[in-house]
């Protein structure tokens, strides 16, 4: 889920950059000091946004820069539980795929995969259920159900989501798409899984 955050910090304008226009250096500032983490209560950081700055400022003893209280707002992405998500295999391991979900990646265990069972093709990079004969690789686009999060506070490559595809009308685009036609008795599109599976 994305959302704007509103915040209020106070930021340091060293003294080389005294002639620049105030909300510039400031927003510079935040968004070296924000944009790209991981706040652990609220997730990933995209863009600081709307910069106010107080015209006046503060200066410490043994410090020659102003400090400033600014306002400003956050595009952040959280990812909340139960959150049915779209995105793209970036990473097909033996134990299951990393999908990009907007900022972040999230893991689809092998086991969370299909109601299937599963081999590794470690040649192609990609997992192929026994029976549906389904593929899953990179660059396929999946939907998803988060399951578990566990955000830490830094870079976003050391939190963790955890994902399933084995509900209804979740998996590969392509798979949903199959399902839908099905239930609605249309027949399975020439060349695909369903059909495969008919023909024998």
């Amino acid at each position: 889920m994305y959302k704007l955050l509103q915040m209020n910090d106070v930021v340091r304008i060293p003294p080389e950059k005294f002639g620049s226009p105030l909300e510039t250096v400031a927003a510079e500032v935040l968004r070296a000091s924000y944009e790209g983490i991981v706040m652990r209560e609220f997730g990933a950081v995209l863009a600081v946004l709307n910069v106010q700055v107080s015209n006046v400022g503060k200066i410490l003893p043994g410090d020659g820069a102003i400090y400033h209280k600014t306002s400003f707002d956050l595009l952040i992405y959280t990812p909340i539980i139960q959150e049915v998500v779209e995105g793209e295999v970036v990473e097909v391991t033996d134990f299951g795929v990393f999908v990009r979900i907007g900022p972040m990646d999230g893991l689809v265990h092998v086991s969370q995969v299909i109601n299937d069972f599963i081999t590794y093709d470690e040649k192609r990079g990609a997992l192929i259920g026994k029976e549906t004969q389904r593929v899953l690789e990179k660059g396929v686009s999946v939907r998803s159900r988060i399951i578990t999060v566990s955000l830490s506070g830094g870079a976003s490559r050391s939190s963790k989501i955890g994902m399933t595809m084995r509900q209804p009308y979740l998996g590969a685009l392509s798979w949903i798409d199959e399902d839908v036609k099905k239930a609605r008795g249309e027949k399975a599109p020439k060349g695909s899984a369903d059909e495969k599976k008919g023909e024998k």
